[in-house]
């Protein structure tokens, strides 16, 4: 039930992190990969990464944000692959210059560009990843949608509002989607991590927030892409067929016990 044999997935945000570690699990449980960056030698490493491994996989270049590139890479999928079975919404933007300064203002010194890059990418960019696979699923009568939320959009913090509520958006556009395309055989669910030691991600924060991170998961260790890889393989799989609509967390227990982030304030000496 866990195998992904014969199924055809697009993994968004492939080249690097949570992204790439999804497509290389898929690909080793048997799934084809289509494997889609804004980075064009990030998605063809990862792809010649699945093929060294043994499996299928094809790189498209392409922005989230885009909907003319949405199209392009749905099309390279079924004209590769002739369906499409999973859509792994993973893309964000997470550069330091992104995420790193969403995370350095307070909502009184927002601007407004950048509040609306983060909403096209993470928010808008998941909209448009399910609205042009749901088709070719609806076709099959079968798929499955996997969107990267966050912990950050279960609960106010101090800084990166822009984020948090991109990933809040992302949550209930999942429970949307789960609903409206249920009797299609369409499922539709999200993935929130919360620290997950990517370089990508550890390098926009800050450092001292890191640490209350660390403090306050309940295993012993740190989360790393991998451990994210095995929930989306198994959302992918036919042994989750019972689940959908859910946001599932996936933290080490971060957000399962009290308020831990106005400590961030007390540790930068603020009242």
């Amino acid at each position: 039930m866990n195998a992904l044999t014969a199924k055809v997935g697009i993994i968004t945000g492939g080249g690097s992190g949570m992204g790439r570690a999804g497509g290389l699990l898929m690909g080793e449980r048997g799934a084809r990969i289509v494997v889609t960056d804004i980075s064009a030698d990030g998605a063809e490493a990862t792809a010649q990464a699945i093929r060294s491994r043994g499996g299928e996989a094809i790189a498209c270049q392409g922005d989230i944000a885009s909907e003319a590139d949405w199209r392009a890479v749905v099309a390279a999928a079924l004209d590769s692959y002739g369906r499409i079975d999973i859509l792994y919404n993973n893309a964000a933007d997470l550069r330091p210059e992104t995420y790193g300064r969403d995370a350095s203002i307070a909502l009184e010194d927002m601007d407004v560009a950048l509040w609306d890059h983060v909403m096209a990418v993470n928010l808008r960019g998941t909209m448009l990843g399910c609205k042009h696979v749901i088709p070719a699923m609806t076709r099959q009568g079968a798929g499955s949608i996997i969107n990267a939320s966050s912990n950050a959009a279960d609960s106010g913090q101090e800084t990166t509002m822009a984020y948090g509520a991109s990933k809040a958006g992302v949550n209930i556009l999942t429970q949307y989607v789960a609903t409206a395309y249920g009797q299609r055989g369409i499922r539709c669910n999200a993935i929130a991590p919360g620290l997950v030691v990517s370089s990508e991600r550890k390098a926009a924060l800050d450092p001292a927030l890191v640490r209350i991170f660390e403090d306050n998961i309940l295993t012993p260790y740190t989360g790393v892409p991998e451990d994210v890889a095995e929930v989306a393989a198994f959302l992918a799989s036919d042994a989750s067929r019972y689940i959908t609509g859910q946001i599932i967390a996936v933290d080490g227990g971060l957000t399962a016990h009290a308020p831990y982030y106005s400590d961030f304030r007390r540790l930068r000496g603020q009242s």
